[in-house]
């Protein structure tokens, strides 16, 4: 079996923003692999691309350009915003606006995204809405720990379904569709 469009891809990995740096910035072993359906839109197109193809045991290394992973920084995501959109109860809760948070926010059509704290100045907070990883390139190593067939499930869903994976709704259900 190979890593194609509909099969669930278990990969060990680890990310680095260096090839020769030693700081890994992310990574899932063996033991607690990244689970995926190849093809679904949730993983990184170029990320996907380089383990089209790959069998179980089969390892990787890959660099992926700023273009190609989270895109290049972008200073029109940086934001100030008015300080009382933080109050709750006419106060802002301790520590929420300390510089390198990343704050859960929502827009007016109920989009979700993150900023992050860059300064609070009088009555305004500049937020980074850029992703974190934006502006970076990504190195890649890992290996291929698992394929499998999705199932009809999954694939109704778009996403994998695993142990502890629960909707609160009936997965025998076809017309069901997940918001998760």
């Amino acid at each position: 079996m190979k890593a194609e469009k509909n099969k669930v891809v278990s990969v060990s990995y680890e990310l680095k923003l260096s090839e020769k740096d030693n700081d890994i910035i992310d990574s899932a072993n063996e033991n607690k692999p990244l689970e995926f359906l190849f093809g679904s839109g949730m993983m990184l197109q170029k990320f996907e691309d380089n383990l089209s193809g790959l069998t179980t045991n089969d390892t990787f290394k890959f660099k992926l350009t700023s273009e190609e992973g989270y895109g290049t920084r972008n200073d029109d995501y940086v934001s100030d915003v008015p300080l009382d959109i933080f109050k709750k109860d006419g106060k802002i809760e301790d520590d929420l606006l300390a510089v390198g948070n990343v704050i859960p926010m929502q827009d007016e059509n109920g989009n979700h995204f993150n900023g992050q704290v860059v300064s609070v100045e009088n009555e305004m907070v500049k937020l980074d809405f850029n992703h974190p990883l934006a502006g970076e390139n990504l190195y890649f190593t890992g290996k291929i720990v698992g394929l499998r067939e999705a199932t009809e499930i999954e694939l109704q869903h778009g996403h994998v379904h695993g142990h502890g994976h629960h909707h609160g709704h009936d997965h025998d259900d076809p017309n069901h569709k997940c918001s998760c």
